[in-house]
């Protein structure tokens, strides 16, 4: 049984539209973070031989697995992935291509049991064999749906199982191939989705605020184009006075509820949270931003004037208490007035260069 094991291969379907048709940098990371995803969602101790672009090539040595358990690592890595993308799609911020059809994309794994050996290459242990060439045909197949669990049928061995989930059915086809056919069941694994909750949103916004500050100014071109370059943190350091730059923390894309660390003037830094999102670029869209420790909250509010004239408001916002309230307006408010009123100046020239991607 040493060269014997389980080929185990999650793949992302929609990946090469996905990467040729839309923002590359987003692309990117939005599939990093599935593929890692994926990994960790890994519960049946299956090594990882390498990761294909946009699927993981998983393999185990031994005796043919217990297809209930093999299929409980198929839902988890199943519902991992549709619950990240969900969450995704509800918090996200940026609006190019990439961020607003990621939902669509969606997996499919393939499982087959053969002969197979490992070689290694450096770091890098690399599968090779037959069977190994079979797993990866498999791949590509007239199943219509993109969303489907295949299972070859010399690890079936018997009539597809029964009780898995009480909403499946297996549908046989074979793969024709130079070395001859390969028989598979799949079943496909769209009901999966509906059965996901979703996630409570994260609560981060400042309660019981009150607004100290509140300053505008209007801006020679469209709300998308203000949108764009207020919202995305790496041309803050180029407008907003004291920001030295924008590190996000804990996802590769800004998202409600993530959060991000400002880099200042003075060598402090600031963690803040992305609290709320509302995007509607025919009237207005309200990002925020607030404290971790909830001490403040940022507004900014672009609203659409014309086709090419938006304003942005920036308002300040401190948990109600009338003492801290008090200190602030005698001996805080006139200056950071000032001080976001020249942001707003500077913001000015940024947005007036700023070129704005194809697919926003």
């Amino acid at each position: 049984m040493e060269n014997k094991g389980l080929l185990f291969i999650p793949d992302i379907s929609g990946f090469t539209r996905f990467v040729n048709e839309i923002e590359i940098e987003h692309s990117r990371h939005i599939i990093q973070q599935l593929l890692e995803l994926l990994i960790n969602a890994n519960q049946s101790d299956l090594e990882v031989s390498e990761v294909e672009g946009d699927a993981i090539l998983f393999y185990k040595f031994g005796s043919p697995p217990d297809l209930a358990l093999l299929y409980k690592q198929v839902e988890r890595m199943f519902c991992e992935f549709h619950r990240y993308l969900v969450n995704y799609n509800h918090r996200k911020i940026c609006q190019c291509k990439a961020c607003v059809s990621a939902v669509d994309l969606t997996l499919k794994v393939i499982s087959h049991y053969g002969e197979f050996t490992t070689y290694q290459v450096k770091n890098f242990s690399k599968l090779i064999g037959k069977d190994v060439i079979v797993a990866h045909q498999l791949l590509k197949n007239d199943i219509e749906q993109h969303e489907y669990w295949l299972v070859t049928d010399n690890l079936l061995r018997d009539e597809p199982p029964s009780g898995l989930a009480q909403w499946m059915t297996w549908d046989a086809a074979t793969k024709q191939t130079e070395t001859g056919d390969i028989p598979f069941h799949y079943t496909h694994l769209s009901e999966l989705r509906n059965t996901l909750p979703p996630d409570p949103d994260p609560q981060t916004e400042l309660n019981n605020k009150v607004k100290m500050i509140s300053v505008s100014k209007e801006f020679d071109t469209d709300i998308k184009t203000l949108t764009y370059t207020v919202v995305h943190f790496e041309f803050r350091h180029l407008w907003q006075i004291g920001v030295k730059g924008i590190d996000e923390v804990e996802h590769f894309l800004p998202g409600v509820g993530s959060r991000h660390r400002h880099l200042l003037d003075n060598g402090k830094e600031a963690m803040m949270y992305t609290s709320s999102f509302s995007y509607n670029p025919e009237q207005s869209v309200v990002f925020s931003e607030t404290d971790e420790k909830r001490h403040n909250a940022y507004y900014y509010t672009i609203e659409r004037l014309t086709d090419r004239r938006a304003r942005l408001t920036i308002d300040y916002y401190l948990p109600e208490n009338f003492l801290r309230q008090w200190l602030f307006r005698l001996t805080e408010k006139e200056k950071m007035a000032a001080r976001l009123r020249t942001s707003l100046e500077r913001l000015e020239p940024v947005v007036m260069k700023m070129v704005l991607p194809l697919d926003f």
